[in-house]
């Protein structure tokens, strides 16, 4: 079998500050170790339920450069850099079996969650069909798009909630309770990793009973900008319009794939300064 484990940072045990999860920060390194620890412990979970299995782990944080490689399960394989396809959920493909979303957070739009947000700090917040949706919401709809299910996340208490919210059966681990935006009750990184070992190899040995996330198109999607900037720049792309309010863009197609690598687009674009 198949396992691609995405893992971002700030759902990490112990990680409670941008200085920890953003590269420059004090403390930055001590996060890629946590990190890198972490992933360990979901790997180990996978190997112990299925010993052949095929792991994929996909760095998608920030750079998508955070996890130690020298430092990571040599059983697994590890996809880092930017940009490239499916961005968070790189690796991903119909012969995968199942999906883990490890380090995750909840949606700009929700909370309180720890370190909340939804792809950056630029994207106020991201509907479809009306419904708003974060990166886990989008990761778990574009891996049941291509029939993979997300059988197991882990981060706070309001990532877990968000999962279920949409996938009730998934397991969900909270390795750290959320006090706000920057605060959290955490469990030792030693007990959480232990927590996700456990919860990995369960997660596997019941992935059957663990459905895809399935949304029926067409998919009308609208983006809540921080920045008009981004806006002017994402109306450029054929489909793609203003809707209420001039930080609002819109559009809307018969695929998920596509809506996922449009948002991936404006992800990029609100990197882009006036010229």
């Amino acid at each position: 079998m198949k396992v691609l484990i995405s893992v971002d940072m700030e759902g990490i045990s112990g990680i409670v500050h941008p200085t920890e999860t953003n590269p420059g920060g004090y403390d930055y390194e001590r996060g890629r170790a946590l990190t890198t620890a972490e992933a360990n412990s979901v790997i180990a979970g996978v190997l112990d339920a299925e010993p052949t299995a095929d792991v994929l782990v996909a760095d998608a944080h920030g750079p998508f450069r955070n996890i130690l490689p020298e430092q990571l399960d040599r059983r697994a394989h590890l996809v880092r850099g930017k940009p490239r396809p499916l961005g968070m959920l790189a690796g991903l493909d119909e012969h995968t079996d199942a999906a883990m979303l490890i380090g995750y957070h909840a949606r700009a739009s929700g909370g309180p969650g720890l370190l909340a947000h939804t792809m950056n700090d630029d994207i106020l917040d991201v509907r479809v069909a009306g419904r708003s949706m974060g990166e886990i919401g989008l990761n778990a709809a574009m891996a049941g798009h291509m029939g993979v299910p997300v059988v197991l996340l882990s981060g706070d208490d309001a990532a877990g909630a968000e999962l279920h919210e949409l996938v009730p059966s998934a397991v969900a681990v909270a390795v750290k309770h959320s006090l706000g935006q920057a605060a959290a009750v955490t469990l030792h990184p030693e007990e959480a990793r232990e927590r996700l070992r456990q919860a990995a190899a369960d997660a596997i040995a019941r992935r059957a009973q663990i459905p895809p996330l399935t949304i029926s198109g067409p998919f009308d999607v609208e983006v809540d900008l921080h920045n008009p900037l981004t806006a002017d720049l994402a109306t450029l792309v054929p489909g793609v319009s203003r809707a209420a309010g001039g930080r609002t863009v819109a559009f809307t197609t018969a695929d998920f794939a596509d809506a996922y690598r449009l948002l991936l687009l404006f992800g990029q674009l609100v990197t882009i300064k006036p010229g």
